[in-house]
């Protein structure tokens, strides 16, 4: 027995060695996949992957890059043809291990574009303030055109390097920072105004895999979608989101990703500049990253972008609607460009809308792409998009050709909306507007804000959040429109919207990222 017991014991310690060698870090990477048609993509094993390093750093903040002497290693991804391999994932200070499952959300949680699949912009129970102040300031490696996330106490920003970061809401201070590939130069691209080209797109978070998933734009070029760990920052998953046939180039991953159902949904439009061959394209892979990918393409000749910062608004039977940009075709029967858009969840294309002039619109670059649908309480859908017009839509039934409930000459309208109920604050180039929509679809015009105040605006208590593209971020009354208080933040993109979570904003500029407190 004795002998027995000693063997036991000697089992024992060997399996706890084993145990304590297979932490967090040694995590085997679900395998990358390609894909092998145009809808309902068949994914495909690659190579067997390759080991790289987890880097490990001194808490200091002042030099991410120096690592101190104790390293861990892990499995990395083995990069798909023509694209590079992610650098290391640095952690910066010590974070919690990483949760396996699913994670129960916050109610400060802001873990999409406009903190919900609808898109609303919109916290009820937020306090109003009196004054705003700057809480901390982070500088990052590249400009933020994706809103922040908040997840916890995780405040989590993507940058043009391709750059995902992990701040402490509290302090900002750097937990951990992944990058997913190197960046396209613009020099490598047909047109853009954006250089380099990285992560465009805000990402989403996805609490029942507890992964962060966003599109990295990668040299090749490539669009890789990449899961990230909320936790330790590793990369999880990362398979490529090109269809077959669709040259990846002239392709732009602007809109925001969204999450519903096991699916993370991708949405693409074209570069500044409307250059090459590009559809309007709309993509689902299970948030786990196997099987087939989905797909639904704009059947236009060329262009019909899906590109507003938005992305897609999911409704509650997970219906989804997009804005979509001009198309090549100015006459004859309607290509379901400049148009919204209504999709099921496996992306098969159930109705839609356009203006009775849709031909002359794409002839003159006026099309509804510019801004994401907006959806109401009463089951109705306002957009606006680069003319001066409003609609009004029946999400139920979209209308067709000049099927709307009613229009109004408003403005043009640039990024995401704010939804308050039937009250919508649209971000117009001539400075945002609030409007409110009846439940026939009539639209009534309330204050409208200066010229310069015309961001993307989200809405906390009676506040409307707002920047101009300047830096100056606003706090306006929400039923009046007047200023209730004002801070100076560095410059940021003309897309640029605030995050509000726990009492404080957090905001991405084209060099920091900046959480500014109210009083």
């Amino acid at each position: 027995m004795t002998r027995i017991a000693a063997c036991l014991t000697g089992v024992i310690s060997c399996l706890c060695l084993l145990l304590a060698a297979c932490g967090d870090s040694t995590t085997v990477n679900p395998p990358a996949t390609t894909t092998a048609a145009i809808t309902g993509v068949a994914a495909t094993t690659p190579a067997p992957t390759t080991p790289a390093q987890t880097t490990s750093a001194a808490p200091s903040t002042t030099n991410p890059a120096t690592t101190s002497p104790a390293q861990t290693t892990a499995p990395a991804i083995t990069p798909a043809p023509g694209t590079s391999a992610p650098p290391a994932t640095t952690a910066i200070s010590a974070t919690t291990p990483a949760e396996a499952g699913s994670r129960t959300q916050s109610i400060n949680d802001w873990t999409t574009y406009h903190h919900d699949n609808a898109r609303t912009g919109y916290i009820a129970d937020a306090k109003d303030p009196a004054a705003l102040a700057k809480k901390w300031s982070v500088p990052v490696d590249g400009a933020v055109y994706a809103e922040p996330l908040v997840v916890g106490n995780h405040v989590l920003v993507a940058t043009e390097a391709n750059t995902l970061y992990s701040l402490n809401a509290a302090n900002g201070q750097v937990e951990w920072k992944t990058n997913a590939g190197q960046p396209v130069p613009r020099s490598a691209l047909p047109c853009g105004n954006i250089d380099p080209s990285g992560i465009t797109g805000t990402p989403v978070y996805d609490p029942a895999t507890n992964l962060i998933f966003a599109v990295a734009n990668t040299t090749g070029p490539a669009h890789l979608l990449v899961g990230v760990d909320l936790q330790s920052g590793q990369i999880k998953i990362r398979r490529p989101v090109d269809l077959p046939g669709m040259e990846p180039a002239p392709h732009q991953q602007r809109s925001a990703l969204a999450v519903n159902n096991g699916l993370v949904y991708i949405a693409y439009g074209g570069l500044f500049g409307d250059c090459g061959n590009y559809k309007g394209t709309v993509i689902a892979s299970r948030t786990d990253g196997t099987g087939d990918l989905l797909s639904f393409r704009v059947p236009t000749s060329r262009e019909g972008g899906i590109w507003a910062p938005p992305g897609m608004a999911i409704d509650s039977s997970g219906k989804i609607y997009v804005a979509v940009g001009n198309g090549e075709q100015t006459s004859g029967e309607w290509d379901k460009s400049d148009s919204v858009l209504r999709l099921s969840p496996d992306l098969k294309l159930e109705d839609g809308f356009a203006p009775k002039d849709w031909g002359s619109e794409n002839s003159a670059d006026k099309d509804l792409g510019s801004m994401g649908p907006a959806l109401l309480g009463n089951g109705l859908i306002f957009i606006a998009g680069k003319g001066s017009t409003g609609y009004t839509l029946k999400s139920g039934n979209l209308g067709g050709v000049g099927g709307q409930l009613q229009e109004l000459n408003i403005c043009a309208g640039f990024g995401g909306a704010a939804v308050v109920g039937s009250r919508v604050f649209v971000p117009c180039t001539s400075g945002v507007q609030e409007i409110t929509v009846a439940d026939d679809g009539k639209m009534t015009l309330g204050w409208k804000a200066p010229a310069d105040i015309n961001g993307s605006p989200i809405v906390g208590g009676k506040t409307v959040y707002v920047m101009s593209r300047n830096g100056t971020l606003y706090a306006l009354d929400s039923e009046t429109g007047k200023p209730r208080a004002t801070v100076s933040l560095p410059a940021v993109n003309r897309f640029a919207t605030p995050t509000l979570s726990n009492g404080t904003i957090f905001v991405g500029t084209l060099t920091s990222v900046e959480a500014v407190s109210m009083d």
